[in-house]
């Protein structure tokens, strides 16, 4: 799906927070069946059908049927709107001629509706894409109204800078929109291809991972298993930040491979507006197949499978929570991201040895380290190539800090004020200041 928009900042996406307090909030019992309401192309706040009238089926992966037909925009439809937002970036125009402040109401006034709706977006995205509804409404539409209201806050604060410069001048920065803004999701690797292609666009990606998470000895036992569980299984696995890289440290890897086995055969896998319901089916079936071949190469390959490994329904897209053991690091499974609910455990003897390990990938978006040793904890996250690492945690996600990946796993940043500069260019204005009166 391609989404063009005029020169603001788009909505926090992908990976969600750890569920906290607001789980204890009331949840309305959900619509498994939501009214379509909008299955059109939006440009220039206007519903319309496709230009070649083209539609394509979204599935229920629950179910494996058909919710509705949705518009299928193409070329045409992206230099619609394309011209559209051209014209509302026009020097002069309305939304050039906005005040700032009020460009942060109207931010607000779309989270307002966001949370109108919450229980009405949160079942739409449970029937579309699996999500368990209790994660969608809790969790996705909190993040979705925090990053809204977050970006509204900086709207007339993000400004630029007096300089002292040399001579009889004076000196400023402005911060301006760089223009049209293309949001494509996914499809990161063929956007770079393509930028590179052309004339020098822009472009922030945010890429693929296999995320290290280290346990080492000294870590609550109880905590870490837990923990690692949340960050492989959360979301069905389709997380680009998952922990899909479990380290545990020689002297305790038995007992937590053991706990982590019994975790994932626990685990709930059913009706996604189930509120029992953990785990949900994967997003298509494309993506439920790539996951089996996965499983059944890393059997072929040696790794130990301690539970699951197989669909977990008659019908749907649904996976059983899979644990693998004795994994080495030459695996495909332990190279390459499964995006999906198979966990791998590694064993390692020392930190110097785990920090080479963890680095040793094409990846770079995100890792763990679970330690009561703070010297430890600084010591291992100041080392690794991640542009994010959580210590005694994992998945915690705010609108205020910046997401982002090292090496293969993307440029730029987004969230927080990092997540600004992509969308800005800054300009020099020097002024000859007189020294007399004429």
């Amino acid at each position: 799906m391609l989404r063009v928009v005029g020169f603001a900042s788009r909505l926090c996406r992908g990976p969600a927070r750890q569920l906290s307090a607001a789980a204890a909030s009331p949840i309305p019992a959900p619509n498994p069946s939501p009214e379509i309401a909008y299955n059109k192309i939006f440009i220039n706040n206007e519903w319309h059908d496709a230009i070649s009238k083209k539609t394509f089926p979204t599935i229920n992966p629950a179910t494996g049927e058909v919710i509705c037909q949705v518009a299928e925009g193409d070329k045409a439809d992206v230099d619609k709107a394309v011209k559209a937002a051209r014209a509302a970036f026009q020097l002069g125009s309305p939304w050039r001629r906005m005040d700032a402040s009020h460009r942060g109401k109207l931010l607000n006034r779309l989270a307002d509706l966001i949370e109108r709706d919450r229980a009405y977006l949160a079942a739409l995205e449970t029937l579309d894409n699996g999500k368990p509804y209790s994660i969608a409404y809790l969790v996705d539409l909190d993040m979705v109204v925090k990053c809204l209201r977050y970006f509204a806050g900086w709207s007339d604060k993000f400004h630029g800078k007096t300089i002292p410069l040399d001579g009889d001048f004076f000196c400023y920065t402005r911060h301006e929109p760089v223009g049209v803004c293309g949001q494509i999701i996914p499809v990161g690797h063929l956007i770079k291809k393509a930028a590179a292609e052309s004339n020098l666009k822009r472009v922030t990606l945010e890429l693929g991972g296999k995320s290290p998470n280290i346990i080492l000895s000294d870590a609550d036992m109880d905590w870490a298993v837990d923990q690692a569980h949340f960050a492989l299984f959360f979301n069905q696995g389709q997380c680009c930040c998952a922990g899909s890289r479990t380290y545990v440290q020689e002297d305790i890897y038995n007992e937590f491979v053991e706990r982590s086995v019994e975790k994932a055969k626990s685990r709930v896998v059913g009706n996604p507006f189930d509120f029992k319901t953990e785990q949900g089916p994967q997003v298509d079936e494309e993506q439920f197949k790539k996951i089996l071949g996965y499983i059944s190469t890393g059997k072929r390959e040696g790794a130990k499978l301690l539970c699951g490994g197989n669909p977990a329904a008659d019908r749907g897209y649904f996976v059983q929570p899979t644990v693998f053991g004795d994994v080495q690091d030459n695996m495909t499974i332990a190279r390459e991201e499964i995006f999906g609910p198979v966990m791998q455990i590694m064993k390692f003897k020392t930190i110097e040895e785990i920090i080479e390990r963890a680095n040793n990938s094409k990846y770079g978006l995100a890792a763990a380290v679970f330690t009561k040793d703070i010297d430890k904890a600084n010591y291992v996250s100041q080392a690794l190539r991640a542009g994010t690492v959580w210590v005694n945690c994992y998945n915690v996600f705010g609108a205020q800090a910046p997401f982002g990946g090292y090496k293969a796993s993307g440029n730029g940043r987004e969230l927080g004020e990092y997540g600004l500069e992509a969308y800005l260019e800054v300009k020099n204005v020097t002024m000859k200041i007189p020294q007399k009166n004429s």
